[in-house]
C-alpha cells in the first residue's frame, strides 16, 4: 500500500473511533493532516477571541517546513497509536 493510500485510509479510520481522543491528540492529528494535505500554513493567525482557531493555527504552524511525505508518515504513526488507545 502506498503512503498516500495508507494516509487516506487511516484518515477515514480516525473519524470512526469509538471514543473521542484528548484535545491535544486531536490537535496534533490536525496539524499533521493539514501539513500533509496543504503544506506550510497559508493563513493569518485568528483573532484573540477565536481560541479554538488559534490552537489549530498554532499546531499547524508548528509543523512548518515538514515535507508532505514526512507529515503523512507522522500522521499515520500517530493515528495508529491513537486508534489502538481508543478503539474503532
Amino acid at each position: 500500500m502506498s503512503l498516500q493510500a495508507e494516509f487516506e485510509k487511516i484518515a477515514e479510520d480516525v473519524k470512526k473511533m469509538k471514543t473521542r481522543p484528548a484535545d491535544q491528540e486531536l490537535l496534533d492529528l490536525y496539524g499533521l493532516y493539514k501539513q500533509a494535505v496543504v503544506g506550510d500554513i497559508n493563513t493569518d493567525r485568528p483573532g484573540m477571541m477565536d481560541l479554538k482557531g488559534k490552537a489549530k493555527w498554532d499546531v499547524w504552524n508548528s509543523q512548518k517546513g515538514m515535507s508532505k511525505d514526512d507529515a503523512m508518515s507522522a500522521y499515520v504513526a500517530l493515528a495508529k497509536e491513537v486508534i489502538s488507545k481508543y478503539g474503532m
